[in-house]
C-alpha cells in the first residue's frame, strides 16, 4: 500500500455496503466508517453514523484523509465529490466499490494521490476486480511524475512533464541515465519496456534520437546537455552527505555559505543533500542547527570512537587530533554518515568551519 497513505474514510450508505465496509477496515487493519444513521441499529459499534446528506459528510471530511473509499456507485460518487476537487497534488485518493465488491474502481488522484496502489491492494484483500485506466499503470511503465517518490527523491524539470509521459506511454524511444540514488526504483513485476533504454553516461545519449529522457542524479548539468535537458525530467536522489566541523559559535550564516559555494563549486545540486553529520560534541552548536532547519535537514552525530573508526583520509588534521583526539571532523563525518560511501569532496574551509562531501553507495 502506498506508505502516504495513512487516513482511510470507508463510507457506506447501504445495508449490505456498511457490512462490507466493516469487512473492508478489519481487512486492512485500519480505517474510519462512516454509516448513514438508518443503519444505527443493524451495524455493529465502532462506526460513525451521519445524519447529514452524503454531499455534506465529504465536504466536511474531504480535506482530512488520504483516502476515501466509497461502497456507492460510480456516478453518484462523481456527482458528490465534483465540488471538492481542487487539484491532483492535493486531492485525496478516491475509490468506489460496488455492492457486491465484484469491482474496485480508482476514481481519482490514482496516480500521484496513491489511488491506483490503493485500488490493487483492496481488490486484492477483497478477491475483487482492480479498475485502472491511467495509462503509465495499464502499460506497466514508468510513472514519470511520481518516480521514486517513496525514496524522498526531488522532480526538477516539471515544466518537461507532460510531454516526456506522452513519450513514455507511446512507445517512443527514451534515454535513462542513472548515476546515484536507490537502484531498486522498479518496482513492478514485469519488465522494463523495450522502449526505455538504459545508458552508462550522458553523453552516450546525445545523438540517439529519443524522444524523452528521464535522469536520476545529484549533479547539476551544464550547458553542455541542453539539447537533452529540453527534453528530460531530473530527479534529485537523496544522496549526499555533508560532514561538518566547526569552532564553537560558528553562524548559520558562514554554515549556509560553505556549503552552498561548496556544492555549486563541484556542480552538486543541494536538492540531493540527505543531511549533516558531524560529531556529538557538536550537538548544541547553533550554527549547525540553525542552518539544518534553515533546510530541513537532519543532523547525525558521531562519537569520537565512531570518527576513529575512519583511518584513511585524504586531510587529516593535526588540531582535531590534539584537542578532540580525532583524526578529523568534516571527512570521516561525511564517510559515516554516508555508510562508508564516496567522499567526493575533500575537506574545505572557511573561517570558522570544514566540510566535506560523501555521496552514499545504495545496492
Amino acid at each position: 500500500m502506498s506508505d502516504f497513505i495513512e487516513k482511510i474514510a470507508i463510507v457506506a450508505i447501504t445495508k449490505h455496503g456498511a457490512k462490507l465496509a466493516d469487512r473492508l477496515k478489519s481487512l486492512l487493519g485500519r480505517g474510519d466508517i462512516f454509516v448513514s444513521s438508518k443503519f444505527r441499529d443493524e451495524v455493529r459499534g465502532g462506526v460513525n453514523f451521519f445524519e447529514l446528506s452524503l454531499r455534506e459528510l465529504i465536504a466536511d471530511i474531504w480535506s482530512c484523509y488520504d483516502a476515501l473509499v466509497f461502497f456507492v456507485s460510480l456516478g453518484a460518487v462523481i456527482r458528490i465529490i465534483a465540488p471538492n476537487i481542487k487539484d491532483k497534488h492535493i486531492d485525496p485518493a478516491v475509490i468506489t466499490i460496488d455492492d457486491n465488491a465484484n469491482f474496485v474502481i480508482s476514481v481519482l488522484s490514482g496516480h500521484v494521490g496513491g489511488a491506483n496502489a490503493l485500488t490493487e491492494d483492496i481488490a486484492g484483500l477483497l478477491e475483487s476486480t482492480p479498475v485502472i485506466t491511467t495509462a503509465s499503470d495499464v502499460r506497466k511503465t514508468i510513472p514519470v511524475d511520481i518516480l521514486g517518490r517513496e525514496f524522498g527523491w526531488i522532480l526538477e524539470g516539471e515544466e518537461n512533464i507532460t510531454k516526456v509521459s506522452a513519450a513514455v506511454v507511446n512507445g517512443e524511444k527514451i534515454g535513462l541515465f542513472q548515476d546515484a540514488g536507490e537502484k531498486d526504483w522498479w518496482k513492478r513485476k514485469t519488465p522494463i519496456p523495450e522502449n526505455i533504454k538504459i545508458y552508462n553516461s550522458l553523453d552516450s545519449m546525445i545523438g540517439e534520437g529519443c524522444a524523452a529522457y528521464l535522469i536520476i542524479t545529484d549533479r547539476v548539468l551544464n550547458e553542455s546537455y541542453s539539447s537533452i535537458l529540453q527534453r528530460a525530467v531530473l530527479y534529485r536522489p537523496k544522496s549526499l552527505v555533508i560532514g561538518i566541523g566547526c569552532d564553537r559559535g560558528v553562524s548559520a550564516d558562514e554554515v549556509e555559505e560553505l556549503v552552498v559555494s561548496t556544492l555549486r563549486e563541484n556542480s552538486l545540486s543541494l536538492k540531493s543533500v540527505k543531511g549533516i553529520a558531524t560529531i556529538d560534541n557538536r550537538k548544541k552548536e547553533e550554527g549547525i542547527n540553525r542552518f539544518a532547519e534553515r533546510y530541513d535537514l537532519s543532523v547525525h552525530y558521531f562519537t569520537r570512537d565512531e570518527i576513529n573508526q575512519v583511518t584513511d583520509v585524504p586531510n587529516p588534521s593535526e588540531m582535531a587530533m590534539k584537542y578532540v583526539g580525532v583524526i578529523g571532523v568534516a571527512e570521516p563525518a561525511a564517510i559515516l554518515g554516508s555508510n562508508w560511501g564516496e567522499l567526493i569532496v575533500p575537506k574545505v574551509k572557511s573561517k570558522m568551519a570544514t566540510l566535506a562531501v560523501a555521496r552514499i553507495r545504495f545496492k
